[in-house]
């Protein structure tokens, strides 16, 4: 099953995080979500947010010039 897909290149902090958790919030659990990330402050701050939200980090796979964080909204 591919992972929906949510683009915040461009994004600033803490917007990236805010849209993040609002897209998971509307997914039905054990859905993954792949996030795009800018480097710098949004890699840096966004998994670790929603690790404290509770969401489950898969992976963190650097891109051409961004990062794809896959996350897990738990059951």
């Amino acid at each position: 099953m591919n992972p929906t897909l949510l683009d915040l290149r461009g994004t600033p902090c803490p917007i990236n995080f805010v849209r993040t958790k609002l897209k998971l919030q509307q997914l039905p659990p054990e859905t993954l979500l792949e996030v795009w990330l800018d480097p710098g402050d949004p890699i840096e701050q966004v998994p670790d947010s929603l690790l404290i939200e509770g969401y489950i980090i898969q992976t963190i796979e650097p891109r051409q010039e961004f990062f794809a964080l896959k996350v897990l909204r738990p059951a």
